[in-house]
């Protein structure tokens, strides 16, 4: 692994370079273990402890399939899904990787004791399968998470809607927290040369899921002008739904838990924010059973205040089931309430009085297809959208960084650095990096 490492360190990327260099038989990876998907049995859902579960192992090379790549991963971050893998929930991944490997011979590689997990990437080609003609040995990438076999004729229009859709690192193995990583070449798009490694792996999952949800057409399709309530507006998903919301034309209401966050929602250019904790909402009883429409009306009321009387035209929510009822109460008449994750629990509850004798839309939303995801990688290549990464951790620190995740310790992505050395590395344009440097450093040390 040290002469992949050592090629890639020196910028050589012809190749011919890549070509002669050769692959080891293993590598190393986080991984969870089929053989413990119940040590957390009777344990409250909070006191999970990623660290107990994530493993640094040492795990075979796959063949690569028609259509696939291998890439050296210089960095990759860490996802919700994540840490839904390592806590074995809401159900255990090596499910997904029993029913993909029934699929065909090559599915059957996914099928394994342990799940390398992931969903992220930055890092430089190594080989390609057989079929692939875009993409080349030693070009500079990043992945965003779709795969799909696209054997059907519902995934033609939009890829998410593909019968054998799933997400890469999550629903397969082979994942980006690690040091090598198989990818379909439709999930590659190029690196932005003005960032470091950690930092382009970070946007991958979050901003592709942000711009579908909020930008496209198969989401809440924002235009300018619109109002947008953003739930979370400084964390992982939000960060980027308020840089897409200004960058769009839009005004950000943004919620968020602390000062400190407000505060990365002001830097981002956020004038509008609720510190939910300030203000003391309390949308259930104590016992989480029956919800409060007073406080429904009490943020509705906040968020008039703000906005000289309007209320907001879409809404952006993942929480999910803490939050989805004051939700859909305060979207306007004939507002889209536009929802994925549900990182507070899935069984959402809300009066369907405010949705259906209002007009309101829920609408839902699931990553990203290619397109959206390379528009999105465009935006960020361009300048109009800038990493949201907070902290580094290596590799064998993983479990700590889930955990960080998991206990809504941290703002913005939190990257992993996996055969980078070190943070700051990968930057091949510094000039067009001036001029973005105080966007991208807002996060830094938060």
């Amino acid at each position: 692994m040290q002469a992949i490492r050592d090629a890639i360190l020196s910028g050589d990327r012809t190749q011919e370079t890549y070509a002669n260099l050769e692959i080891p038989g293993t590598y190393r990876g986080a991984t969870v273990h089929k053989d413990e998907v119940g040590m957390f049995e009777g344990i409250a859902t909070r006191d999970k402890d990623p660290r107990k579960s994530l493993h640094i192992d040492e795990v075979p090379v796959p063949e690569l399939a028609p259509g696939e790549a291998l890439v050296a991963v210089m960095a990759s971050a860490i996802n919700y899904n994540t840490v839904w893998t390592s806590i074995f929930e809401p159900v255990s991944t090596f499910g997904f990787l029993e029913r993909y490997g029934r699929m065909s011979e090559f599915a059957k590689r996914h099928d394994l004791p342990y799940h390398v997990v992931g969903s992220d990437l930055a890092g430089v080609i190594l080989r390609t399968g057989p079929g692939v003609t875009k993409w080349k040995p030693g070009t500079e990438v990043v992945a965003h998470c779709l795969s799909v076999e696209l054997e059907d004729a519902e995934g033609h229009d939009d890829t998410m809607m593909d019968p054998q859709q799933r997400i890469w690192g999550f629903e397969t193995n082979f994942g980006g927290l690690a040091e090598l990583a198989v990818v379909k070449a439709n999930q590659l798009m190029p690196k932005p040369a003005h960032l470091s490694w950690e930092e382009a792996a970070s946007p991958g999952l979050v901003n592709s899921t942000a711009y579908r949800q909020l930008i496209s057409k198969n989401g809440a399709a924002m235009k300018l002008g619109d109002r947008v309530l953003i739930w979370g507006a400084s964390g992982g998903l939000g960060s980027y739904a308020t840089q897409m919301a200004l960058a769009g034309g839009a005004t950000p209401i943004c919620v968020v838990s602390s000062p400190e966050k407000a505060e990365i929602c002001r830097a981002m250019g956020a004038e509008l924010i609720i510190d939910r904790n300030a203000e003391g909402y309390r949308f259930w009883n104590d016992e989480g059973t029956e919800q409060n429409p007073r406080e429904w009306q009490r943020l509705g009321k906040k968020i008039r205040e703000l906005t000289g009387g309007y209320d907001v035209d879409i809404v952006f929510e993942h929480p999910g089931r803490e939050t989805f009822g004051a939700s859909v109460y305060v979207a306007r008449k004939g507002g889209t309430i536009v929802t994925c994750a549900s990182t507070s629990g899935y069984m959402h509850e809300y009066d369907n009085r405010y949705l259906w004798m209002n007009l309101k839309r829920i609408v839902s939303s699931h990553f990203a297809n290619y397109r959206e995801a390379w528009e999105a990688n465009e935006l960020i290549n361009r300048g109009l959208i800038h990493p949201t990464l907070s902290k580094t951790y290596t590799l064998d620190e993983v479990g700590q960084a889930a955990l960080d995740v998991h206990r809504n310790a941290h703002q913005g992505k939190v990257g992993v650095l996996t055969l980078a050395p070190e943070p700051g590395l990968g930057v091949t344009d510094p000039e067009k990096r001036a001029g973005f440097e105080k966007a991208i450093n807002r996060f830094a040390d938060q």
